[in-house]
């Protein structure tokens, strides 16, 4: 973790931008609204302090008639009207309610905006992908941030909760001390020690006592900061392993891989036990000294009080004040002290998110490096002079150009693992790592990749997928949905299911097909988007295709002959003697337009 400085300006500058936004009069509103009523707390809390002096007065000289008033109504005194408890009390019930009311009400509105801004953030520039491809070693580790999900969603809340708790709180220490400081200095009076008066002795004793207090804490509580940061990290990993379990429940049947899976998660969760009762030993630590420090307290004024009461400097009620005095001063000079877990877990979710969103700025800038995605002035695809290379900086492919011409289907073949796939993220503008330039003609261009992708909600929403879907009728979808060979899905369109699940690999790449069949774009691309089915519903869907798309230009990669056969132009990766690859073109003879 780092040091104090660093962290105070990320704090800093995750707060600030919400109380600048366009939400900000409301925010600020709301947060005004919300330490006027602290600070009515503290007023109040001032004004039992004399209430306190006044009924135990009262108690002390067994006088009935003040005993009642200043329990029930009031009571005129020296210093003006004293309330009683019951009205002060009324007041105090309905600025505690509406005062957490309110931090409530500013805290959902907060963490909204700042859940909005963060996915704005993060989905713009492609900087989600960006920052996934760099989670490795390299050049791009600095990218890679864990978790993003439970940084958006749990570390915002986390981070709003605490910054508004732990803010309003010092606030309302501050007040506190600056009220009661003057009280205590004036009730403790002069202490005469070693021949030398002491005045506000009782304030000296407060503030020794509160750090001494405030170095022993940080002393012990310090490593605790590091480990919430790390437990926070263990706890989303274990989740996001329990997350992938369910969404691979048919592979790991398949394999029997129960025994490794349950090996893979008690791994994960050994680590959240291990951290776990790292930070249960230094919580007892830390414990046991707040505990010792706060019963203390509670004693501590009353030993040094006691002289003057016995010695009849002081009535029972001056004592008393005194005491509630020296502990408001003495518990806000302590904040630290009483804080120091809240500030351990809120210092690690700082850091988690300000290295989030350092990792997002980071993507976003590099957002216009690698392969560039420029407008075609003819009406061709072109790749020109490209060099593709993997995160860490290995290139799969160097100075390569060709051309996809507009109306002649084309397949990309090539050995497992020589480029295609990357050269496929490439011609679709979203690989990020390289150089050179992607030309793409004026029109849409659709991309499908092996493994769809299905997202929440109904089926008609995955055909629809990206479009909304209202854009289209019932009768388009089941037309589309006929095409691809999904009849027997049809009569699920409205049901909402884990479609990446309940469907077939085959299913799935039909369904993605149907998209096309949608969409009509003017290029499609599809990297062995139809290699789960056999090759006789292979030849039908790239039939249906070409039969509703005749305007569309084709461009597939795969592996079969029988795929190559029904395309009429062919760009292969040919390896050179010296390792590196290269790009050749040809014609397909016999190919089945």
């Amino acid at each position: 973790m780092r040091s104090l400085g660093p962290f105070l300006r990320d704090a800093w500058y995750l707060a600030r931008p919400y109380f600048f936004s366009e939400e900000k009069w409301s925010a600020r509103g709301l947060l005004l609204a919300i330490v006027a009523l602290n600070l009515s707390m503290v007023a109040m809390d001032v004004v039992l302090s004399y209430w306190n002096r006044a009924f135990y007065n009262a108690l002390q000289d067994k006088n009935w008639d003040d005993f009642l008033a200043l329990l029930l109504t009031w009571k005129v005194t020296p210093g003006g009207i004293m309330p009683g408890f019951c009205g002060v009390a009324a007041v105090y019930i309905v600025v505690y309610v509406y005062r957490t009311y309110l931090n409530q009400w500013l805290q959902i509105r907060w963490r909204r905006w700042l859940t909005k801004s963060f996915l704005d953030k993060w989905l713009a520039d492609r900087a989600y992908y960006r920052i996934s491809l760099g989670s490795g070693t390299g050049p791009t580790a600095t990218l890679g941030t864990d978790n993003p999900d439970q940084r958006i969603s749990e570390d915002t809340r986390s981070f709003v909760a605490e910054a508004l708790s732990l803010s309003l709180d010092l606030l309302s220490n501050v007040v506190s001390l600056f009220s009661f400081v003057t009280i205590l200095w004036t009730l403790s009076g002069p202490f005469l020690l070693l021949g030398v008066d002491i005045p506000g002795y009782m304030v000296w004793v407060a503030l020794l006592y509160a750090v001494v207090g405030t170095w022993f804490t940080h002393l012990i509580g310090r490593p605790l900061a590091a480990l919430n940061f790390r437990q926070q990290r263990v706890e989303a990993d274990f989740r996001f392993s329990l997350v992938r379990l369910r969404e691979n429940v048919e592979g790991v049947a398949l394999y029997q891989g129960e025994v490794e899976e349950k090996r893979g998660l008690a791994g994960r969760f050994q680590e959240v036990t291990s951290n776990w009762w790292a930070i249960m030993r230094r919580t007892k630590l830390l414990n046991s000294l707040i505990a010792g420090y706060g019963q203390a307290a509670a004693v501590f004024p009353i030993v040094v009080a006691a002289p003057g009461y016995f010695a009849g400097r002081v009535a029972l009620g001056g004592m008393m004040q005194t005491v509630n005095a020296f502990g408001q001063v003495q518990s806000a000079m302590s904040w630290v002290v009483t804080s120091y877990s809240v500030l351990a877990n809120w210092r690690a979710t700082v850091e988690r998110l300000a290295t989030f969103d350092r990792a997002i700025v980071q993507a976003r800038a590099a957002a216009g490096t690698g392969v560039a995605l420029a407008a075609a002035s003819g009406t061709e695809y072109r790749l020109d002079d490209v060099t593709l290379t993997l995160p860490d900086g290995r290139a799969l492919m160097e100075h390569a150009s060709f051309v996809l011409e507009r109306g002649a289907s084309a397949v990309i073949t090539g050995r497992s693992g020589s480029g295609k796939s990357t050269l496929f993220r490439a011609l679709a503008g979203i690989w990020p790592f390289g150089e050179g330039q992607v030309q793409r003609p004026s029109g849409t261009s659709l991309f499908l990749p092996q493994r769809p992708y299905f997202p929440l909600g109904s089926l008609r929403h995955a055909v629809a997928y990206p479009a909304e879907p209202g854009d289209y009728s019932t009768e388009v979808i089941e037309e589309a949905m006929r095409e691809a060979g999904l009849n027997i899905l049809i009569p699920r369109l409205d049901d909402e299911e884990k479609w990446g699940q309940v469907l077939s690999g085959g299913e799935q790449q039909r369904l993605a097909v149907a998209r096309a069949l949608l969409l009509r774009p003017d290029w499609l691309f599809l990297d062995e988007a139809t290699a789960s089915l056999d090759p006789e519903s292979e030849a039908e869907l790239y039939a249906a295709l070409k039969r509703k798309l005749p305007d569309t230009t084709i461009v597939s990669i795969a592996h079969r002959e029988s795929v190559v056969a029904l395309h009429s132009r062919r760009v292969a990766f040919q390896k050179n003697d010296d390792g590196s690859v290269r790009l050749t073109t040809s014609a397909i003879p016999a190919a089945a337009e």
